[in-house]
């Protein structure tokens, strides 16, 4: 069997200004304190990937415009919302008041393991990321309503959290009938 990429036309690419009239997913994505610009980038990307709604940047995460962002965004700078926020607890007070269930994706002591996580279809998530030495931030985290990990097998046990980004929200996606 001889196989082809597909085209664009042929994925069903959208222009990066009719993803912002797409229906909404219920989920958006807080990135608390991310250092670097290509991981921002890289989040955007997968949000766009999979239709997360908005990307909040916190602290010191970068913002666009930024060439290192659009390099690793790939133009997902201009479809996905994003805001800029100082401070991630208060946010994600906010979001919580706006219907929000906050879930850190963090390894602690009560985590729930991702594949054990089924998400609900009229609940909206804000998915909140820490920065890449230190994770989530301790008065973030204690803003979660929970906490999901990724199950890891190797001696790592740490993600880049542009990875983290892309496989929690497939898991999001997925879930969604």
């Amino acid at each position: 069997m001889k196989d082809r990429k597909l085209t664009g036309i042929e994925m069903g690419r959208i222009p990066a200004e009719a993803y912002r009239s797409l229906p909404p997913s219920g989920i958006v994505v807080v990135l608390d304190n991310i250092r670097s610009a290509h991981n921002v980038g890289s989040v955007l990307r997968s949000a766009d990937a999979f239709k997360a709604d908005k990307v909040y940047m916190c602290g010191i995460s970068p913002v666009p415009p930024s060439p290192e962002i659009h390099k690793s965004a790939l133009g997902a700078e201009d479809s996905v919302p994003w805001e800029k926020r100082q401070d991630t607890a208060a946010l994600l007070r906010e979001l919580r008041v706006d219907g929000y269930r906050v879930v850190a994706v963090e390894q602690t002591v009560n985590s729930v393991k991702l594949p054990s996580f089924v998400r609900e279809e009229a609940i909206k998530y804000a998915l909140v990321l820490g920065n890449e030495v230190d994770g989530i931030s301790d008065e973030a985290l204690a803003e979660a309503d929970l906490s999901l990990e990724i199950p890891q097998f190797g001696s790592k046990h740490s993600l880049n959290v542009s990875v983290c980004a892309g496989i929690i929200l497939y898991h999001f996606a997925a879930g969604k009938k």
